[in-house]
């Protein structure tokens, strides 16, 4: 496989999944945004979006104030915004245009189906109950996309290369999400452990769709340690880091070639301290500071996927 394939498949992925996780994102800040009271506490609820997306100072350089709709507007459908749903879902697009010899008939109706149906959404579509229909949209399309991928890819190098794009972009926001709740959303001295630290941890888990999977395996109130241990560490949790991790890991194993001993030896590193790390070691340390060294070490791991992979040729 061509280095500028295996790059087309990976962005591919990372877009797709990408677009999910700005709905899922949105979603659980439209949700906050009708419990919460007061405009100071509404304006911290839409900035949680932009710090996770890393794509505050842009839209600061564009509007004046932190409102639900100019976010919403800006993180869904502004084509000047590359973070953005309607951005990605056009990257991906084209991504798999590219490379359209490599991609099933059925993936390739997913992605298409998906941007023409995004050319006619207009702002109505994003005010009331609308705004949850439309995010649960986005998902069920991301989903789809995967499932037929899984269904009627041959599992070759291109299916391993989408799927490794798919696991590094789910850690990268599943670490973002935990950082900003637990760094930039803390609550008041009086209001830790009450109804409105409650509800927001609530709304972390779900948007990662992990609240009943916590309910199963925690049975108890929810807390920011069990949360952490959740979407961290546990295995067998597909959004936490240790799941996305070990997928990636193996993913290596199997694309293993001659100029990819670095990725595959950072990816390992990352997956070990997954695997072997202990929840309480991690807050003691400090939780903020783990997840962003996790991130600098992701994306290192990225960079070194592209210098491994993508800018050489290989068999």
């Amino acid at each position: 496989m061509l280095s500028r394939t295996a790059s087309n498949l990976y962005w591919m992925a990372r877009y797709v999944e990408r677009a999910e996780n700005t709905a899922r994102i949105l979603d659980v800040a439209y949700r906050m945004s009708l419990m919460s009271q007061g405009s100071e506490t509404q304006e911290s609820e839409w900035l949680a979006p932009l710090n996770i997306s890393g794509t505050l100072y842009p839209f600061e350089g564009r509007y004046s104030t932190v409102t639900a709709r100019d976010v919403m507007m800006f993180m869904a459908l502004d084509p000047e915004n590359p973070g953005s749903i309607i951005s990605c879902a056009k990257a991906a697009r084209e991504n798999a245009r590219a490379v359209r010899g490599n991609v099933t008939s059925e993936m390739w109706e997913v992605l298409n189906s998906t941007w023409l149906e995004l050319q006619h959404l207009t702002e109505d579509r994003l005010t009331g109950d609308g705004a949850l229909t439309f995010f649960d949209w986005v998902k069920e399309r991301s989903h789809l996309f995967r499932g037929v991928t899984v269904g009627t890819a041959l599992k070759d190098g291109a299916f391993h290369f989408n799927r490794l794009g798919t696991f590094l972009e789910r850690a990268d926001n599943t670490a973002r999400i935990l950082d900003v709740k637990y760094h930039v959303l803390l609550p008041k001295v009086e209001d830790v452990g009450g109804a409105v630290d409650y509800y927001q941890w609530a709304a972390v888990l779900r948007s990662v769709s992990a609240f009943e999977s916590y309910r199963k395996v925690y049975r108890d109130v929810i807390t920011p340690l069990r949360v952490a241990e959740l979407l961290i560490l546990r295995r067998d949790m597909p959004r936490s880091l240790h799941a996305c991790m070990e997928e990636s890991y193996e993913i290596f194993q199997t694309i293993t070639t001659p100029y990819s001993g670095e990725a595959l030896r950072r990816a390992g590193e990352l997956h070990a301290g997954l695997r072997f790390g202990r929840i309480d070691t991690i807050f003691s340390a400090g939780l903020h500071e783990y997840l962003t060294d996790f991130l600098d070490r992701l994306q290192e791991l990225g960079d070194e996927v592209n210098r491994s992979f993508f800018n050489v040729a290989y068999a």
